[in-house]
């Protein structure tokens, strides 16, 4: 029997850390195939993919690889709890996973699924501890923080490991195996040298952020020392091409506009915005028509820019509440972007009851006569056209050939 694990990545993009963690999973594992469950062309810190999700699929399967799929945009540009339970819920429909590898700053997975323990079962003390940090004018991350400080009451244990970016998702990823009774086992990779918002660059290590700065920067051939050869041919040709967005900046305008041609009862509409948030988004999107502006004229201590930047991609891409709401009850369909020669084998095995897309065209017409339905298949179809709508603007970044209908004109990438 084959053993195959699953990574849920961004791959924003596929830098020598990420050959790191599949080559160590692999090795300490034993796994015969690598599943990826990707982010599309916007990520869950509310921003751009510096390429789309074709040209990271390339990357992707040239680090290892063997099938990649597509997290949908819904749970992609989510908070970190409902992008990582929309990736588990994916690993576990595809019923051929039995591993799920993911990065981590801490020394262990206990320590992260002791934290994840107390988040899913909410003890009433801690619930108090939570309600009393909030009060405080927290945001959410940091009381959070605070609360499990106090619960766990083990410093020299739990000191800093919530403000590690990987081991947040981590945690989330332990969560959603919890609260989806999942079989999936967890295996942690400590992230070694160089960490997730780190501008430094050690060795030939470092992070996605700090290599998308360098991008910015047009420091190409610090670039070329942090990922691997493939990923920068790769890179290189998009920016040659004019097919990359490095910033959620390029939507300035569309932005602006948007949130001037909503109402507040729209804007208040929209996932993520809460106690009269609206009002404030509102007031200052019609003072400037700059983004730079507009963010730091809304963000706080309890807002953060991570949270202002998702909710302004919520208000690009029309992602309103129930939508969020629905995407938290339903089973996402499983769109296949690519796999490797070995990777194909995967393709027959995946649980027979999955809706899997291999090509959206075949897909829709399939789902022709059932898009009237009410239920799960009308909520796959909303998600399915945010997933487009997504895919139509973020090629309005493009420097040039800035097309339309990706989707339905790129087909599955096979190395």
């Amino acid at each position: 029997m084959s053993k195959v694990v699953g990574i849920i990545a961004e791959y924003n993009p596929f830098h020598n850390g990420h050959s790191y963690h599949i080559q160590n999973t692999k090795a300490q594992t034993g796994a015969d195939f690598v599943v990826a469950v990707m982010t599309g062309n916007f990520t869950q810190r509310g921003n751009t993919s510096v390429i789309n999700k074709w040209e990271k699929t390339k990357m992707a399967l040239n680090g290892d690889a063997d099938l990649v799929i597509e997290l949908p945009t819904i749970y992609s540009i989510s908070s970190a709890e409902n992008f990582a339970s929309g990736a588990v819920k994916i690993l576990n429909e595809l019923g051929i996973v039995d591993t799920i590898s993911f990065g981590m700053e801490a020394d262990d997975v206990s320590t992260l699924n002791n934290i994840a323990n107390v988040l899913v079962n909410e003890p009433p003390e801690y619930r108090a501890i939570l309600e009393h940090e909030l009060g405080k004018g927290n945001s959410f991350p940091k009381a959070r923080e605070n609360a499990l400080m106090m619960y766990l009451n083990d410093i020299k244990r739990y000191a800093n490991v919530v403000k590690g970016s990987n081991n947040i998702l981590a945690i989330e990823y332990l969560k959603a195996l919890k609260k989806q009774k999942s079989s999936l086992v967890p295996f942690g990779v400590k992230r070694e040298k160089v960490y997730y918002n780190s501008t430094k660059i050690i060795d030939e290590y470092a992070s996605a952020t700090g290599i998308r700065n360098l991008l910015l920067h047009n420091q190409l051939e610090e670039v070329r020392k942090v990922v691997p050869a493939k990923s920068y041919s790769i890179l290189l040709n998009n920016l040659r091409q004019g097919t990359y967005v490095l910033d959620i900046i390029a939507y300035n305008d569309e932005i602006i506009y948007k949130l001037r041609s909503m109402t507040v009862k729209q804007i208040a509409n929209l996932p993520d915005v809460s106690e009269g948030l609206e009002y404030l988004i509102k007031d200052v999107s019609n003072k400037t028509n700059n983004l730079i502006e507009l963010i730091n004229g809304i963000k706080s201590k309890r807002y953060t820019q991570t949270r202002i930047q998702r909710i302004l991609l919520y208000a690009l891409l029309g992602i309103t509440k129930n939508d969020m709401e629905l995407s938290k009850k339903i089973t996402p369909y499983i769109r296949v972007l690519g796999c490797s020669e070995k990777g194909k084998m995967l393709l027959s095995q995946i649980n027979s009851k999955a809706k899997v897309i291999t090509s959206l065209k075949k897909y829709e017409v399939s789902n022709k006569n059932k898009s009237f339905c009410i239920g799960k298949q009308k909520a796959l179809n909303r998600m399915l056209e945010i997933d487009k709508l997504a895919t139509d603007i973020y090629t309005l970044g493009y420097k040039k050939d800035s097309k339309a209908g990706l989707d339905y004109t790129k087909g599955l990438i096979l190395q």
